[in-house]
Order: structure tokens, then C-alpha cells, then sequence
């Protein structure tokens, strides 16, 4: 089939390479505009354009692609496909093609843009994908697939998008097999809906009067974006991996053992097991305690 894709993180590409791999034609990728990033705030292209030229694909890069629909149907396309598109679809758009979107969640639960971190945040053991017909109202158009897959309990974003990216792509290409063989049947979506919210980089500071449950969801739902942190005497410290302990404490107070770095929540208490040190080294937590002699955080 010809596809229009529209699409700009990992996440997307992962889904934009299987698609060329199963052998449709990518008549164009639409993706959001190169965007500053880093400490010297450089513009870096998204990662679906990075694939794309190197593929020697069509790109397109709009803020907003309902201002360009004059180019979109110029493009000869048999339909489109979204993947963490990132931009509401106007009702003109969706009626120049059918559109198919893929969605990291067991619609109707967690529509909206954030489905992975959530589901880590709210520490579920079930999420899944849905391929769905886009329509006006987000994530709300009826199921042509949809699987489930469980949660891992140490998983964190990094790993749990991969294998929904991979789990994404097998769904995709069944969907799109059925729409070329006219066996596509489209269900309505069963149930009561649950949305998420966009993340902000606040959403990372570690709260210490949550339980530590809660912490460990927010560090692997967040630390790899847009990171996780909590300060010692007004120095951050960026948090890439921890657990759960039974340890007793107080909230912030830092075991005075010292060799595991455990710091007390409301309930339980949290072990950093991995970290970024104000200087920028990435340590584990006891090596960092060791040149430290903090007994509560900020």
C-alpha cells in the first residue's frame, strides 16, 4: 500500500521501519520540526526524519499540519498512519483518507499522549496496543486490532516502549493485510474511557512524603524523560534506577548504614541503585554515598 506516515520519536520509527520491511511505499513522513536539545541547545532532527533521509524518503516537517492540507493532498497516498504524532488531526484532514492509528494502550483505557508513563506511573502489570481508525475525538475511533501485554515488575520506559514498538508493528502490518484482502472488521471500543496527561519535567522531583511504590513508578516511567531527581544541601541528583525496600524510615532520611544508598518515603523506602552526581558522573548509589555524608535529602 501507499502510506502517508506521520510520526517523530523512537517509538515511531521503530513502527515507519517495519512498515518499509513488510514492503509498502512510504510516499512521504510527516514529522514535527527539528527542535533545540542539550546543554548547548544544538536543533536535533527527529528521530523518524534521521531514518527517513537516510532511507532517501519523502520528509516533511510542519508545527502545525493542519495550516499545510493543500500538500497533503497533492501526495498520492492510499491511507495514512499515526504513531506518536504528537498533533491534533483537523476534521478536513481526516477527510482527504482513511487513517489508521497506532496507540501503546488496551483502548478505551489511557487515551492521550502519554500511555507508556502512565502505565509505569500507576505501576499496572497489563497494558497492550490498539490499532485504531482515526477519527476527530482523540483515541477514540473503533479497533480493527488490538493485543495485550503484561508489565514486567522491574521494567522501565526504555524497555517497555521497545517491545510495544515491536508488539506495534506485528498489529499494524495484520491491519493492513485485512484492509488489502477487504477482511477488515472495525469494532467499537468497550468500556469506560481513561485519559493521561501530557508529562512536564516537574513530574520528575521525587516527593519523599508519597510511598515508596509510588516513587519507583515515577522513576521508571521518568527517568529516561524527562529524568528523575531529588536534591542534598541544594545539589541535584538525577536518579536513573531504583527499587522498593521494607526499610523503616523517615521521609528523607538517608539509612545511616551507608551501604545502600535508602532513603525513607511515607511508606517504605526507596534504594537508589543508579545515579547522576552533580558532576555529571554516573555512579551507583553506595559509591556515591561513600563521598557524601548527608543524612537527609532536601
Amino acid at each position: 500500500m501507499k502510506i502517508l506516515f506521520l510520526g517523530s520519536p523512537n517509538f515511531a520509527k521503530i513502527v515507519l521501519e517495519s512498515l518499509l520491511n513488510a514492503g509498502h511505499e512510504i510516499v512521504a513522513v510527516v514529522c514535527q520540526p527539528d527542535h533545540p536539545a542539550g546543554r548547548g541547545k544544538k536543533l536535533q532532527m527527529p528521530e523518524t526524519k534521521v531514518f527517513a533521509l537516510e532511507k532517501g524518503l519523502k520528509v516533511l516537517q510542519f508545527d502545525k499540519v493542519n495550516a499545510h492540507l493543500d500538500e497533503i493532498r497533492a501526495l498520492d497516498f492510499d491511507i495514512f498512519v499515526t504513531a506518536s504524532f504528537g498533533q491534533i488531526l483537523s476534521r478536513e484532514f481526516l477527510q482527504i483518507k482513511m487513517g489508521l492509528n497506532v496507540h501503546p494502550s488496551l483502548l478505551p483505557e489511557l487515551r492521550g499522549a502519554t500511555p507508556i508513563q502512565t502505565a509505569l506511573l500507576q505501576n499496572r502489570t497489563l497494558t497492550g496496543v490498539t490499532i485504531q481508525r482515526m477519527v476527530y475525538e482523540v483515541d477514540a475511533g473503533d479497533v480493527l486490532e488490538q493485543e495485550q501485554l503484561e508489565i514486567g515488575e522491574e521494567e522501565d520506559y526504555v524497555s517497555l516502549e521497545r517491545r510495544l514498538a515491536d508488539l506495534s508493528c506485528k498489529l499494524l502490518n495484520a491491519a493492513l493485510a485485512k484492509l488489502e484482502n477487504g477482511q477488515a472488521q472495525f469494532k467499537p471500543q468497550v468500556g469506560t474511557p481513561s485519559f493521561t496527561r501530557m508529562i512536564k519535567k516537574e513530574d520528575g522531583r521525587l516527593d519523599f512524603n508519597k510511598t515508596a511504590k509510588q516513587l519507583f513508578g515515577v522513576v521508571r516511567a521518568l527517568s529516561y524523560n524527562p529524568g528523575c531527581y531529588f536534591e542534598i544541601g541544594g545539589q541535584r541528583i538525577k536518579v536513573l534506577k531504583a527499587k522498593v525496600s521494607e526499610e523503616t524510615l523517615s521521609p528523607k532520611e538517608i539509612a545511616a548504614t551507608r551501604k545502600r544508598f535508602l532513603i525513607g518515603c511515607k511508606e517504605g523506602a526507596l534504594e537508589v541503585l543508579q545515579l547522576t552526581a552533580p558532576s555529571g558522573k554516573k555512579m551507583d548509589g553506595a559509591s556515591f554515598l561513600n563521598g557524601n555524608n548527608a543524612r537527609k535529602v532536601d
